[in-house]
């Protein structure tokens, strides 16, 4: 075989001193073209009225759908926990009305009692003692 111009024998190095191919990173290469590509048409299909308005839909359909299953395990749940003795919801939500409604009193006795402890006062102002 022939000596190249760079020194290699046969055709077997790399061509003009530039790195092997690397099939790992041509394929780097075309999945993140493809990631990019992807990402640009989702962004310009996700900003559209159209897309909007069936995302909407979708959602509306759900909560319909899910209404009557959610109401259902939520009946089912309450008679469950009240036969096992075992606080509600609504026990849950009472119990928080009640503690809001003690906290409220509590802050009015303490404003009370404030007033109460506070010294009376007055609008003149106190005479500085001269240093002695």
């Amino acid at each position: 075989m022939a000596d190249n111009p760079e020194g290699h024998r046969g055709s077997g190095g790399p061509p003009n001193g530039d790195k092997p191919f690397d099939p790992m990173e041509a394929w780097r290469s075309l999945r993140d073209a493809s990631l990019d590509a992807w990402a640009k048409g989702m962004i310009e299909a996700v900003n559209t009225d159209a897309y909007a308005k069936a995302t909407g839909a979708m959602l509306d359909a759900y909560l319909a759908a899910s209404t009557p299953f959610r109401e259902a395990l939520e009946k089912s749940m309450t008679q469950s926990l009240q036969q096992l003795s075992m606080p509600t919801r609504a026990d849950f939500e009472s119990l928080a009305e009640r503690m809001t409604s003690l906290e409220m009193r509590f802050d009015d006795l303490d404003a009370k009692v404030d007033d109460l402890t506070m010294p009376p006062r007055t609008d003149t102002k106190p005479s500085k003692k001269e240093p002695v």
